[in-house]
């Protein structure tokens, strides 16, 4: 019986352009994958990746990215988020988007998908399936993209939900709950870096009035990324987790929209795609 294995797309805003770079490697050289669990912007990845949509998520950094109807201080301003998810999980995903989902396509693949995010009021996980998308209803990715302060929060139902980093920012034990023999874990930061909780301390003071228990697991966040890594190196010395991350980041930071930055990263995602090949065998 074959091993059964997982990806974890960590996301990380305009950093995951090196995983989607990865993602693409694995398309062209046809390595599947039995589960894919996406955070933030590692969901949009994995669902593109699912639907078998090779350089999608590269435009969508690269190109549609640096538009001000996709992230911009004037969506900040009158729509109280900085990236706006409908234009990017809606006008430009939907049928008659410039570059829709295939979800047909998506739905057909056996992959199962997980989307992580957070519950605004009660700052509880929750793990979204193919079971919560529908043909250009792509909520669940606008609800774990959703950070906090920088974006309301996004509505799937009745309720609200914001970045799923603030729950489970490297959801590698969870992958392994599922079922998995091994798994192959996508960070966009060094994966020797330690996070830290400051810049996540300023985001909660904007959302600790409306949203104390979000606020409190933001704060978390730093330590659950940090203490999540250092199990999935566990995991890699025992062989059953690869961890693929870039030596640097090109300069590329959460919102940075530098094209030739972005473009730098995605090609070192590209290359630093062999190192899968050995694991999966």
């Amino acid at each position: 019986m074959s091993a059964r294995i997982g990806i974890v797309d960590a996301g990380g805003g305009y950093r995951g352009v090196y995983a989607a770079g990865v993602l693409d490697y694995c398309l062209d050289r046809g390595l599947r994958f039995d589960l894919g669990i996406g955070v933030s912007a590692g969901s949009a990845n994995l669902i593109s990746y699912k639907a078998g949509q090779a350089r999608r998520n590269y435009r969508f950094y690269t190109e549609y990215g640096l538009r001000k109807e996709y992230a911009s201080f004037r969506n900040f301003l009158f729509k109280r988020s900085f990236v706006d998810m409908d234009y990017v999980y809606g006008t430009l995903s939907n049928t008659g988007g410039e570059y829709p989902l295939d979800y047909a396509a998506a739905a057909q693949n056996p992959m199962e998908f997980l989307a992580v995010a957070t519950e605004a009021e009660t700052g509880k996980t929750k793990y979204f399936t193919m079971a919560d998308v529908a043909q250009d209803d792509y909520s669940v990715m606008k609800a774990s993209s959703a950070i906090p302060f920088i974006c309301r929060p996004y509505p799937v139902g009745e309720t609200l939900y914001f970045d799923g980093a603030l729950a489970d920012p490297v959801p590698v034990e969870k992958a392994f709950s599922l079922g998995c023999d091994k798994v192959v874990v996508l960070l966009t930061l060094p994966e020797d870096t330690v996070r830290s909780s400051e810049r996540d301390r300023k985001l909660a003071v904007g959302i600790r009035r409306k949203y104390p228990l979000a606020a409190e697991q933001l704060l978390l966040r730093a330590k659950k990324y940090n203490d999540a890594v250092a199990l999935a190196r566990r995991y890699a010395r025992e062989g059953k987790a690869l961890i693929v991350a870039p030596d640097d980041t090109c300069g590329v930071s959460t919102l940075c929209r530098d094209a030739d930055a972005l473009n730098r990263l995605y090609e070192k995602g590209v290359r630093d795609g062999e190192k899968l090949l050995p694991f999966m065998g």
